[in-house]
């Protein structure tokens, strides 16, 4: 079974296409225009272990928002559409990453429905071209396309891109584990039958 989605986007702020395959070794192309953010995505694919192409153009003039909550979108379609009906998949997943002073927390449910936590430090200003608010936005465009409950917890850290690149990690690890297939299991792991 191949766990790959395709998923191209295009409104009047952004066009985007990106490529998932969830069974790969962490290859990624990456170009949304935004430096931080492409930074981000190449990290969570080298630690999630999925292959990843993304090609986009946004308003950049305006500003980062339309694009990073965009490619958060696209990408949690191809997360939906690669999972299929998730049968032999783990589902759960949960791990914890430090990166320096900061300790990113994250814990989330393939499960169809869509939630997101989002507990940081408040963080204002820009790493780079990104503004720092983003890093939620993205999360929420993801949640809601993949079906994802999330939770994002980060107990400390005072540095900003240190706690957005360990929110990116610990999230690609527990997706890792999430999309995991185990012989165990028959079928969906749920009572119901189905998610």
């Amino acid at each position: 079974m191949k766990r790959k989605a395709d998923i191209s986007r295009e409104t009047k702020e952004t066009q985007i296409q990106l490529s998932l395959n969830l069974d790969g070794d962490g290859t990624s192309k990456i170009n949304t225009g935004v430096g931080f953010l492409d930074h981000m995505l190449e990290l969570f694919a080298k630690h999630g272990f999925f292959d990843l192409e993304i090609q986009a153009k946004g308003d950049l003039h305006v500003d980062a928002h339309h694009t990073t909550e965009d490619v958060g979108i696209c990408l949690g379609k191809a997360f939906h559409n690669a999972v299929g009906d998730k049968s032999g998949m783990l589902r759960f997943g949960s791990f914890t990453v430090p990166m320096y002073e900061a300790l990113a927390k994250v814990d989330l449910d393939i499960c169809g429905r869509p939630f997101l936590h989002y507990d940081a430090p408040v963080m204002v200003g820009r790493i780079g071209e990104f503004d720092t608010e983003l890093a939620e936005e993205f999360f929420h465009g993801f949640v809601n396309h993949s079906g994802t409950t999330l939770h994002i917890n980060v107990s400390y850290g005072t540095n900003q891109h240190h706690i957005i690149e360990a929110i990116f990690k610990a999230v690609a690890k527990a997706l890792d584990i999430a999309t995991r297939l185990d012989d165990q299991i028959t079928g969906v792991l749920s009572t119901k039958g189905s998610l």
